[in-house]
This record gives structure tokens, sequence and C-alpha cells, in this order.
């Protein structure tokens, strides 16, 4: 299978920014905090490691 850092920083970007302001946008429309608050911790834990793995990758690439 084909290694490609650069789709995997995006993604990483992706699920750093993308799942938290879809629990933002939950979370506002039903009230309940307790949805955003809990997605702050998942999602930085996986989009910087995928953020550093990637970038690392890139790094190595060029």
């Amino acid at each position: 299978m084909k290694n490609n850092p650069l789709l995997a920083f995006r993604v990483s970007v992706l699920v750093l920014i993308g799942i938290p302001f879809c629990f933002f946008i939950l979370s506002a429309v039903t009230g309940n905090w307790l949805f955003f608050q809990f997605s702050i911790a998942p999602s930085i834990i996986a989009g910087l490691t995928g953020l550093l793995l990637a970038r690392k990758e890139l790094k190595k690439k060029d």
C-alpha cells in the first residue's frame, strides 16, 4: 500500500478541528454541553498523534 503522509496530515487536521465542531453544533442544538466537553480530549489525543507522526514522515520524505 502506498504511504501518503500528506493525506494523513489532512485527516489529522480534520479530526482535530472537525470532530469538536460537530459536537459543538450538537451541543448548541440540544443544550447539553457535556457532548462538547467530552469530545475535546479524545479529538486532541487522536489529532495531535496523527499530526505529529504525519509531520515526521513529511520531513523524512523531503
